[in-house]
């Protein structure tokens, strides 16, 4: 197979009801460009769309040629096409409060009268919690439920995958902990001398959570709401890269809606007396064509020309539209 069978277009006419769609891979392969159009499309299409970034190291704003940052605004011209880059940093802060207060009244609870000021620097210090604090944004923006269409732009495929996993990790997580909870409070309740029934909010906020997770981990995995395509170039490294985070997302249960190419040196526009080096890397892309053809298939749902210029601004978006969404 060496030609688009279901492309980009089709598989979302297939899809009507899509309405979450994540863009991922390696760095540098386009991942921000193809979620950008993706959003200027839907938009044009009629949807009501909003195009975030989860990716820390957020590129919307110079894509877009627009301050995008921890804000909601039109771009692109069109009413109907939102963006935003996802600011972590209240959320941060309102995480670690959170953690502050559930510590705080743990330490009460078990008659401990440690400072909770070490447990919070230690929990909120860990690498992961940035990603978390994105996990929650990107969970707010789909549970508020304001558009008709979500355009994901995720960071390199590694974080992605840790992103859209957390909730099935959280899931499991929450479950061993509300059986620990539950131990430790129906043992303090036999110990009692008074059997007073206490209000548990540390329970409380596991079963909500639990609740939550639920919730976005059955939205995540519905294939009929939610695709994750994956971006690469004509070479080695990136294809090797999906090739193995496909896999991964397959484990959490996420829907791949397929792979889109990027970086196609056009060969008509290729002379017989072109520099050798324009012509070895024709030779080497025909010969990672092959390779993504092969393992990709039926997957692949656009291939993209390399551009004269770069993709950036809504002219270059709206033409960037013909190829990622042939008719």
């Amino acid at each position: 197979m060496d030609q688009i069978t279901v492309s980009m277009t089709k598989y979302i006419k297939d899809h009507p009801r899509l309405k979450y769609i994540f863009f991922g891979g390696k760095g540098g392969v386009g991942k921000t460009v193809m979620a950008g159009t993706a959003a200027l499309w839907a938009a044009k299409q009629g949807k009501r769309v909003l195009l975030a970034s989860t990716n820390p190291v957020h590129s919307l704003s110079n894509l877009l040629e627009q301050d995008v940052f921890g804000k909601v605004a039109t771009v692109c011209g069109e009413e109907k096409c939102y963006a935003l880059e996802i600011d972590t940093k209240d959320t941060i802060e309102r995480s670690k409060q959170e953690i502050r207060e559930k510590i705080n009244w743990f330490l009460k609870f078990a008659d401990l009268t440690t400072k909770a000021d070490d447990f919070i620097e230690t929990a909120t210090m860990n690498p992961a919690f940035e990603e978390s604090a994105m996990f929650e944004n990107m969970t707010d923006l789909m549970f508020k439920d304001e558009y008709d269409f979500y355009v994901f732009d995720t960071a390199p495929t590694a974080n992605a995958r840790r992103l859209l996993g957390m909730s099935k990790v959280y899931s499991l997580w929450v479950g061993k902990m509300l059986k620990s909870r539950d131990e430790a409070k129906t043992l303090r309740e036999t110990l009692s001398f008074t059997k007073k029934k206490e209000a548990d909010p540390l329970m409380d906020y596991l079963l909500s959570f639990k609740d939550r997770m639920a919730k976005v981990q059955s939205l995540l995995t519905d294939d009929n709401l939610t695709a994750f395509f994956f971006a690469t170039l004509p070479e080695a490294l990136p294809i090797a890269v999906i090739t193995r985070f496909i896999n991964w997302f397959y484990e959490f249960g996420i829907p791949v809606g397929g792979v889109v190419v990027n970086g196609i040196i056009q060969k008509d526009q290729v002379a017989d007396d072109a520099p050798e080096f324009v012509r070895n890397r024709v030779e080497m892309q025909d010969g990672h064509m092959e390779e993504i053809w092969k393992i990709f298939g039926e997957k692949v749902r656009a291939v993209i020309p390399l551009f004269e210029t770069e993709v950036k601004g809504a002219h270059m978006l709206n033409r960037m539209i013909d190829y990622l969404f042939v008719p």
